[in-house]
């Protein structure tokens, strides 16, 4: 693993003042965003005539955040409105024609799609042949055109000029209702009270927590600890996090709230959050945990499933491509990225039923999976996503096929020749190291995606203990220079054992964090990587 030293782009007295204390007043002008100005009037029009809205959102955390916000803001503006939302097993992610189909039965005259709607173009136009007009807001990357609507909403349209196009999809929400409160002259805590719900959806979506999506989460999370919403007050309750923060979102909160797509049981995290019943929020509560107990063992299965295969000679390609039956689809997307972490190299994952299949991939930086789906298209039905994540349909005659020209695209790309390289954030000495200064890097936070956690190189550390965890997996080190001492953690590197020994100088990388046990706080490094000193 490479090391390379990192420094963010924040350089004056206002950037950082921005950074460390963002306001509402930092959220930039939503009327700046493709077609939102078509997109209020729209949905002004549908308030005073109380037409039959339709909310059509993602099965995952980021979509049911997103219908829950736009129907708690547009119900308080006095439109009722319905929602639907695909099923993960059945239907699959995006728009299709079937729903389209009972929507229209349903008489519904205006649909408004959230954290889906750019990739759906055939099924976006039958809707419109049907009398149903359509407003997209979304998120993701359009392809070479977008829908023929009333109005897309989207930042990473080609023509987009709105400052900031890295919003999850209940961001974008969070822009139209920003959009809807200042055409109606409402206060700002009108939409600003959301920002709770916004901020669980920003945060689950893994999109980098820069510019507007660090004012959503750093305001989000002050709301969170006080959320006046019933539903995610007993989910916090239930998940045994301390401290509210980005990490008890991210592996907590998010979880939970997916679990419930990958089992199909997608309606229940949305009544969760609309429920004004404490009562009924402790029984949905209760089954999200369950559902997420049962995605796990799903989970496990599937990883080691998909080990074996890759041991026995997929380990050799440039990517990583695996198609099995009995593979739940609902979560072979999480099992792709623990493939890619592992392995570092790009995975997608089919789960077979009957003649089709449906997977989805993981990428490493430096390889566009998008993009190359893009390129490798000829095998596919369909497939959507981003750089990074993808979702794909392929028929199982076609596997093989595609699987040979991916491989061929990967190997040609140099897919091989990328490593990973961690980024360091500043050399220090031990000596240099505080309980003040662990408790002021918390300044910096929330992290996550694009504000990751600060990485510290300390060079010459002498190892004076050295044990594994947890039957070899993690590595405890105390390691010392001069008269200090530091205990370090090294989670999944329990192999590293096997490397040092007691008295070895070695490099150490990894972030500072304060271990509280038995009453007692104790600074403590969590090491990302370990090498034998180089002085």
């Amino acid at each position: 693993m490479q090391a390379v030293y990192h420094k963010g782009g924040i350089t004056t007295q206002q950037e950082v003042q921005a950074f460390l204390n963002p306001s509402r007043h930092d959220f930039h002008d939503p009327f700046l965003m493709p077609d939102m100005e078509i997109a209020v009037n729209r949905i002004l029009q549908a308030i005073q005539a109380q037409e039959k809205v339709v909310i059509y959102g993602d099965y995952d955390a980021d979509g049911i955040t997103s219908i829950t916000v736009l129907k708690k803001f547009l119900s308080e503006r006095g439109l009722e409105v319905g929602h639907y939302i695909p099923n993960r097993l059945d239907e699959g992610y995006g728009l299709n024609k079937s729903a389209i189909d009972y929507i229209k039965s349903q008489e519904y005259t205006l649909m408004i799609t959230v954290d889906c709607g750019i990739s759906g173009i055939d099924e976006i136009e039958y809707a419109m042949s049907l009398g149903i007009e359509v407003i997209v807001t979304d998120h993701h990357e359009p392809g070479e055109e977008i829908p023929k609507c009333l109005a897309v909403v989207d930042a990473k349209r080609k023509d987009n000029t709105y400052p900031f196009n890295q919003l999850a999809g209940v961001g974008v929400v969070f822009k139209l209702i920003q959009a809807i409160s200042i055409r109606l002259g409402l206060d700002d805590k009108e939409y600003l009270k959301y920002l709770d719900i916004v901020c669980v959806g920003t945060i689950s979506d893994i999109v980098p927590l820069i510019n507007e999506n660090r004012v959503i989460a750093k305001l989000g999370l002050k709301l969170i600890a006080v959320t006046k919403n019933i539903g995610l007050k007993e989910l916090l309750e239930t998940i045994g996090y301390r401290q509210i923060d980005s990490t008890a979102i991210s592996f907590g909160i998010a979880p939970r709230i997916n679990a419930c797509g990958r089992m199909g049981k997608e309606k229940e995290a949305l009544e969760l959050f609309l429920t004004n019943n404490k009562e009924e929020a402790k029984e949905i509560t209760k089954r999200l945990n369950e559902y997420n107990i049962e995605r796990q063992e799903k989970e496990k299965r599937i990883f080691n499933e998909a080990v074996e295969e890759i041991e026995n000679g997929e380990k050799q390609n440039s990517c990583i491509i695996l198609g099995k039956e009995n593979w739940h689809h609902g979560v072979i997307g999480i099992v792709s990225s623990k493939v890619t972490e592992i392995y570092f190299k790009p995975s997608i994952l089919i789960c077979f039923e009957g003649e089709e299949g449906k997977g989805s991939g993981r990428s490493v930086p430096g390889f566009d999976l998008h993009d190359a789906l893009m390129k490798c298209s000829n095998y596919v039905e369909k497939f959507g996503g981003h750089s990074m994540a993808i979702g794909i349909t392929i028929k199982r005659e076609n596997f093989e096929n595609f699987k040979k020209e991916f491989e061929e695209y990967a190997k040609n790309s140099n897919v091989s020749d990328i490593i990973p390289i961690i980024k360091i954030d500043r050399q220090i000495d031990l000596k240099q190291i505080n309980m003040q200064i662990v408790e002021d890097l918390k300044l910096l936070e929330p992290f996550g995606e694009g504000n990751k956690i600060p990485l510290f190189l300390i060079k010459g550390l002498k190892i004076q203990a050295i044990r594994t965890l947890s039957e070899g997996k993690h590595l405890k080190l105390k390691l010392g220079q001069d008269s200090y001492i530091i205990d370090s953690i090294g989670f999944n590197l329990g192999s590293y054992a096997e490397k040092f020994l007691i008295g070895d100088k070695v490099d150490v990388v990894g972030s500072l964090e304060i271990n509280s046990f038995n009453g007692n706080d104790q600074i403590q490094m969590n090491l990302k990587d370990i090498r034998k000193s180089l002085d």
